[in-house]
């Protein structure tokens, strides 16, 4: 008989009754290191003294009163991150991909109450994941996600990445906007060449295109900055985040400024949960993490502490890692065997990790991650290397026997 949980995850055997900071703690007993913070969503680390006492305090007052009435919470939370960012305007909803539809229907909107009805079409980039609605598995691209589920949402075409030519061979009367990842998760960990960005807001500028910058992931500190888009020096017109916007309470935001907000007029887009009391307290409370003075500065100590290490598991372990990539505490490690094995055995060390695209090994620690829990990570993915190599040793033994 079918689950009464519908058979839709692969779930590891694990349950977690508790965390602490960068720890989760299982129902049996065990202690696992997370570098995979619920896929970079856990940013302040779990049972956050800071994070669980604005919940607590907001759920014991108001929880939800619906968007027909002033939100002072969701207020404060746009007046903070416009401040903070290029953007002049924000909207809340609840997870990444419905940030994502939002940022699809702002650019067209904008096109269309500007003159433009005939821009609809969005530039993506392959290697891209925008989230699992119709459309943005449209943006996305990707044919394993879009199997059986019809045909696709029209109004997207795709491009290689960091591939000027290509991006402006594309370029056509329909095309509204171009929306792009700074830093790739899901297919293995690919960074947007700085340089790249910035032709791409110059190619925007030429053409009347608004420039969408997919933070879901990357954004939150996430790379060291509050925003990656802030590493090339440009400035966009549209911003999807979520994840680690509320530290693992759901959220998602599209910030965005005064030339496409404008458009979005009462009744032109809602959300029924999106920026609730009690979400936009967990937010408000993240950003107090996030913004106070050294914050991003020691995420970018953590991350150099973490590339220093992985230079030197590469150098020992050259039939198991052989390459690092990403930005920040979003990290990728190219793995030689099937990454599967070499997620296996950091699971037999006590560490959660969690794959992508490519054969990449991605490591997503909590923000908050200590010099102590680095040091142990990367000891733990010593000893699970050598597991692997072990077993690889043994598995060429059996075969020339």
């Amino acid at each position: 008989m079918i689950s009464a949980l519908m058979p839709n995850y692969n779930r590891a055997d694990l349950a977690f009754e508790r965390g602490e900071g960068a720890w989760l703690y299982t129902v049996d007993g065990r202690r696992f290191l997370d570098f995979g913070s619920g896929i970079a969503t856990s940013s302040v680390g779990h049972n956050n003294p800071h994070l669980v006492q604005a919940i607590a305090q907001q759920a014991q007052r108001v929880m939800h009163v619906s968007n027909l009435y002033r939100v002072p919470q969701a207020e404060q939370l746009a007046e903070r991150l416009v401040a903070n960012s290029f953007a002049d305007s924000a909207f809340f909803c609840n997870s990444g991909a419905e940030a994502n539809e939002g940022m699809i229907k702002m650019i067209r909107r904008a096109q269309a109450k500007s003159g433009h009805p005939e821009r609809t079409r969005i530039i993506c980039f392959h290697g891209a994941f925008h989230g699992r609605t119709l459309a943005t598995l449209s943006a996305t691209g990707n044919a394993k996600y879009l199997d059986g589920f019809g045909p696709r949402v029209e109004g997207f075409d795709h491009v290689p990445l960091n591939n000027m030519n290509a991006v402006r061979d594309a370029i056509g009367a329909e095309t509204a906007g171009i929306m792009i990842e700074p830093v790739q998760g899901e297919s293995g960990i690919h960074v947007a060449d700085p340089r790249f960005m910035r032709e791409l807001r110059a190619a925007c500028d030429e053409y009347g295109l608004f420039l969408g910058v997919d933070e879901v992931q990357c954004g939150m500190g996430r790379t060291g900055r509050l925003f990656a888009y802030e590493w090339s020096d440009i400035t966009p017109d549209i911003l999807s985040t979520a994840k680690g916007i509320a530290g693992g309470f759901p959220m998602g935001a599209v910030l965005t400024t005064e030339t496409i907000a404008k458009h979005m007029t009462p009744g032109s887009h809602g959300t029924t949960f999106g920026g609730s009391p009690l979400a936009c307290a967990a937010a408000n409370a993240v950003l107090d993490i996030i913004l106070a003075p050294g914050f991003l500065e020691g995420v970018q100590a953590r991350a150099a502490q973490l590339d220093a290490g992985f230079d030197r598991l590469i150098a020992t372990h050259p039939d198991v890692f052989t390459a690092h990539r990403g930005l920040g505490l979003l990290i990728g490690l190219k793995c030689k065997p099937d990454v599967a094995l070499v997620q296996n055995a950091a699971t037999g060390e006590g560490m959660l990790c969690v794959t992508a695209g490519d054969n990449v090994l991605r490591l997503l620690p909590p923000l908050t991650v200590t010099e102590a829990d680095c040091a142990e990570a990367l000891s733990m993915l010593d000893r699970a290397a050598a597991r692997v190599q072990a077993h690889l040793a043994a598995t060429n033994a059996e075969t020339v026997a």
